[in-house]
């Protein structure tokens, strides 16, 4: 019998923030001595100029450069034209102070990895972490060397577009996805060459949007501020994120980037944060929108006190903090000390000493063949079985004829999903292009079938967004038809009806999710549902692959589609890896990291709700719906793989520990099935009784178990009992005491249970 162990949250922490150079509560002496001595050197102008940062390497900006007036720039990438923008600031500037470059990597720079919400739902954290690591390799070989991510932000709305860049709706799989996107993007030392400086955004609570509406209010209690929405975060501080970005959301009442509490009061007061803020874009600016500013000077007063360090692209820290420093509204230690920050991370990313990149790089560094390596593994990895009747899956590779259907099979630009970094759409691999590798002598058949909605009907004005479709007419002429015309369903039907199976790709265009892709719909956009019961209908085998940045509406076809996969957006070696897992070359193994809704008026639904006054009832008397199941449609960490599993032998170690002491549980895992596969053993706990309701469950601990066919695996969980409390109504941790609740489970409405207690000392 093999024993897995696993460390307890805080353990982790520790360890993976005790490991790095970039420690919180550590600082250079050397550093601090060499910043104070260009404080001492430094005009007003040149201090308010290191907190601007500004969009591209126009002249004009470059010329603010020349005059040591911008700290950093974004959107500027190439070894060309980082160090010729550097050459300006650290050879032509009165104090050579180099810049910082940054760019949104938020799942790979040119090898584009699967969306967020797709690597999260592997449960494989050095997977992860790898996969950052290629992505700082590719960036800093380009000359950027800060990336605004990981997006930590944790979301129980799938209407809300950016749900797609984070890690799902639990804080602890958040906490441990977020540590290990800061592992992987900054290494053990952020002044290693390959090494990017971490941004973790949106600083705080901005996944909890009202209405799922982007940049929408949030309006919570700090209970749940503290328990859900901060866990993330400062995993992240304490894994030694460089910086942290302020979000755009007005939270209970004041924005985030004007919100003392949260950024100085909890950030760095209580968690000891020396890194630096800078605000999301023109953030700074948009706080006179809000209406809590009436000017562009007041709102940079609030937002500098409040403690953004660093104005994105506004504009207005370099035009309105010097006057403001000057009549003393901002106090010169509160400019300095924001002036620090940013000078510190400048000299810990080794930026003084080696300000420029070596062109050379990019030829070995960039979209290598063991990047897309671990692409490819990552992608593999991020793709859920939702369902798979009668074993349909994995198809027989000796198919003869084989129908692939719908635009998203034979779109490159949409399997890299939103916020593709630089990459490239010539990169990806399609599902069709992926399918007729694996089998170069069956008969593929390809049909479009229908267009996916046009972005004319998903924005009311496109131009806005930059998507400007072809104009089309009532017959197509002159552009693509925007709904399933006769002619394009009756290919797709006569494709099915020549087939032995068909493969269907549905979803999203990767446009119509991300930053300002709120949905109020989560059906398939156009006429794809329309399509997909017109091929079900041929009595045809169907396996439905979607590729979406969020959960979609998709009842309908789990009562009639024998088998489904969510591939969310796989990247560039999306086809490649589909293929290997509808033929059986790898094993199925993602969890579902947000619960699936069945409708979109249970939303928001999440696993760790809390229990009313009336949960279950025999009446109508309780909580529930009248003309809808209140359970989704799939559970948060639900996911089939081409075996099955076993649980058995819960073991609690200790029936009774005290708060300063550790739980260990171990329960048995055995594979029944007639293949190999890997099982992800999730470890749930609940506190029957606490001063403040608890939720049903909550996620401690979680383990990647690989078992051959009839093998089986003791797994052990610990968690420290410190890592079981909870706040009171005063908001102070405490670790009630009484009975506790265990479960080891394949996903969060399952799983064999035992109980333990806490004592009170």
């Amino acid at each position: 019998m093999i024993l897995i162990r696993r460390v307890t949250l805080a353990m982790l922490l520790l360890l993976s923030s005790c490991q790095f150079l970039f420690c919180q509560s550590a600082l250079n002496p050397a550093i601090e001595s060499r910043i104070d001595d260009l404080l001492k050197r430094m005009t007003v102008e040149e201090k308010s100029g290191q907190l601007a940062q500004y969009d591209g390497d126009s002249a004009p900006n470059l010329d603010l450069v020349r005059q040591g007036r911008a700290g950093s720039l974004f959107n500027v990438f190439g070894a060309d034209r980082t160090n010729a923008a550097q050459r300006i600031a650290v050879e032509k500037s009165r104090l050579k102070i180099p810049l910082l470059f940054g760019l949104d990597v938020i799942h790979g720079y040119r090898t584009i990895f699967p969306v967020p919400i797709g690597s999260a739902s592997s449960f494989d954290l050095d997977l992860i972490q790898q996969s950052e690591r290629v992505a700082a390799k590719e960036a800093t070989a380009e000359g950027v060397k800060w990336v605004f991510a990981p997006m930590v932000d944790i979301a129980r709305d799938p209407r809300w577009g950016r749900i797609v860049e984070g890690a799902g709706e639990d804080p602890y799989l958040g906490s441990m996805v977020a540590a290990a996107r800061v592992r992987g993007f900054q290494g053990s030392n952020i002044a290693d060459p390959q090494s990017v400086i971490a941004c973790a955004k949106h600083f705080v609570a901005y996944g909890g949007v009202e209405g799922g509406r982007d940049y929408n209010t949030v309006d919570i209690s700090e209970e749940l501020l503290r328990e859900v929405y901060l866990p993330p975060f400062h995993a992240a501080v304490e894994a030694g994120t460089g910086t942290i970005m302020s979000g755009f959301e007005d939270l209970n009442g004041v924005p985030a980037t004007a919100n003392h509490h949260t950024l100085t009061d909890i950030l760095r007061t209580e968690w000891g944060f020396n890194g630096f803020v800078v605000s999301d874009y023109t953030s700074v600016k948009e706080l006179i929108a809000h209406g809590i500013a009436r000017d562009s000077s007041e709102a940079v007063l609030k937002a500098i006190i409040a403690g953004v360090d660093m104005d994105m692209a506004g504009g207005d820290f370099g035009t309105q903090l010097p006057a403001l420093a000057k009549s003393g509204a901002v106090p010169m230690t509160v400019l300095d000390e924001a002036v620090r920050r940013v000078l510190r991370i400048k000299f810990q990313a080794g930026l003084f000493d080696n300000p420029y990149t070596d062109p050379r790089r990019a030829h070995d560094d960039v979209l290598s063949s063991a990047n897309l390596q671990v692409e490819r593994k990552m992608a593999q990895e991020s793709i859920v079985l939702l369902k798979n009747q009668n074993n349909l899956l994995p198809l027989d590779p000796s198919v003869k004829t084989i129908a692939v259907i719908g635009q998203l099979a034979d779109s490159k630009a949409d399997q890299l999903g939103p916020w593709a970094g630089n990459g490239n759409a010539s990169d990806a691999v399609t599902p069709l292009e992926g399918i007729k590798a694996r089998l170069p002598n069956a008969n593929i058949l390809y049909a479009k079938g229908a267009d996916i909605l046009s972005m004319e009907k998903v924005y009311k004005n496109p131009g806005l967004y930059g998507f400007v479709p072809a104009p089309t007419t009532a017959t197509g002429a002159a552009g693509a038809s925007t709904e399933a015309t006769p002619a394009d369903l009756q290919e797709a039907i006569t494709a099915a009806n020549k087939s032995d199976v068909v493969i269907m790709v549905l979803g999203e265009l990767a446009q119509m999710t991300g930053e300002a892709s709120s949905r109020a719909s989560l059906d398939l956009p156009g006429k794809q549902q329309e399509l997909l019961e017109a091929i079900v209908a041929t009595g045809k085998p169907v396996v439905l692959v979607l590729e979406s940045g969020r959960p979609l509406h998709i009842t309908w076809a789990n009562d009639h589609v024998p088998a489904i996969m969510q591939a969310w957006f796989p990247g560039v070696q999306a086809g490649n890896a589909i293929a290997d897992l509808l033929f059986g070359d790898a094993s199925p193994s993602a969890r579902l990291t947000i619960s699936w809704p069945r409708s979109i008026g249970q939303i928001p639904t999440y696993y760790n709700h809390k229990n009313t006054g009336r949960p279950t009832s025999e009446t109508r008397w309780h909580t529930g719906y009248l003309d809808e199941s209140k359970a989704p449609l799939f559970p948060f960490g639900y996911g089939l793989t081409y075996t099955n599993f076993k649980y058995g032998n819960l073991h609690v170690e200790t029936s009774t520990i005290n708060p300063s002491e550790t739980l260990s549980v171990s329960a048995e895992i055995e594979n029944t099935g007639q293949r190999p596969g890997t099982e992800v053993v999730q470890f749930y706990v609940h506190d029957r009784v606490a001063n403040t309701s608890r939720p049903v469950r909550e996620l401690k601990g979680f383990q990647r178990v690989t078992l051959a066919p009839g093998e089986h695996k003791s797994v052990e969980f610990s968690v420290n009992a410190n890592d079981l409390g909870s706040y009171d109504p005063d908001m102070k941790w405490v670790v009630p005491p009484g009975t506790y609740d265990v479960w080891v489970a394949p996903n969060s409405a399952e799983g064999i249970t035992g109980t333990f207690e806490v004592s009170a000392k």
